[in-house]
């Protein structure tokens, strides 16, 4: 999770265990604007294999549907879910198992990925094939629910897709804005309230020293804007806000 930044010095940050592994969270994060509900990313769901429970480690089931209940929300009332990539830890919980078929799980929502994310996804190479499973994601296409775009684009007003790269070619995240105020989703591009530093880099960033450019930019526009930033793999810090103390980049956390 931090590439080339040596384990002593991150290991202080979040300590590993003795397997080497660090605990993470799938945060999901839901924008209302009045119109239309999104929801950014979907988590692992439910239809893993026994082999990627195993190598994910992950713990318990699925809590979309809970989790939606205690918003007041079902997957019926999901008019957007926002993919901000298509690797299983996003995009697996965009499907489920009906009857032994793979189906969306958000039978009235429009799923927004980015073109080339798609393409990858759909045709992966040594590198990225445990992590795409076009299997899983083809019923998006099949059901007519996809939606592709292509760089910069709004989706809503006041909600933007930001096609960042770095992490995967057609990563993205999407920035959120009511009046003077806004939020922003980069993913995995910040995915904890450590990566706020710009050499915190994951090893599994295709291209590192995109990620490092859209962050170091980033922080700066966090910081002079007063942007709140949601982090997806945080476990303490959902949603924050940065500021400076003592010339360093800190992240107060948004209750």
């Amino acid at each position: 999770m931090f590439g080339v930044v040596p384990r002593k010095i991150w290991g202080r940050l979040i300590p590993p265990d003795e397997n080497n592994l660090v605990p993470m969270e799938t945060n999901l994060f839901v924008i209302r604007t009045g119109e239309n509900t999104i929801l950014c990313d979907t988590g692992f769901g439910d239809c893993l294999s026994l082999q990627e429970e195993k190598i994910y480690a992950v713990s318990g089931e699925t809590n979309i549907e809970c989790g939606l209940a205690e918003l007041g929300l079902s997957v019926d009332e999901i008019d957007v879910v926002f993919l901000t990539h298509l690797h299983t830890d996003h995009a697996g919980g965009a499907v489920k198992n009906s009857d032994g078929n793979i189906v969306p799980r958000f039978p009235r929502a429009r799923y927004i990925v980015q073109s080339i994310e798609w393409e990858d996804a759909m045709h992966p190479n040594e590198r990225t094939s445990a992590v795409y499973i076009p299997e899983r994601l083809m019923p998006l296409e099949k059901s007519g629910q996809l939606a592709l775009i292509d760089g910069d684009v709004e989706i809503l007003p006041g909600i933007r897709a930001v096609r960042t790269g770095g992490h995967t070619p057609g990563h993205q995240a999407i920035e959120a804005y009511s009046g003077d105020d806004g939020a922003v989703y980069y993913a995995d591009i910040v995915p904890s309230s450590y990566h706020v530093r710009v050499p915190y880099v994951a090893s599994v960033d295709l291209f590192p020293l995109d990620t490092m450019t859209v962050k170091r930019d980033l922080v700066k526009r966090l910081l002079a804007d007063n942007l709140a930033i949601a982090f997806d793999h945080d476990t303490e810090i959902k949603i924050g806000r940065l500021v400076e103390q003592d010339g360093k980049v800190v992240v107060n956390k948004i209750e």
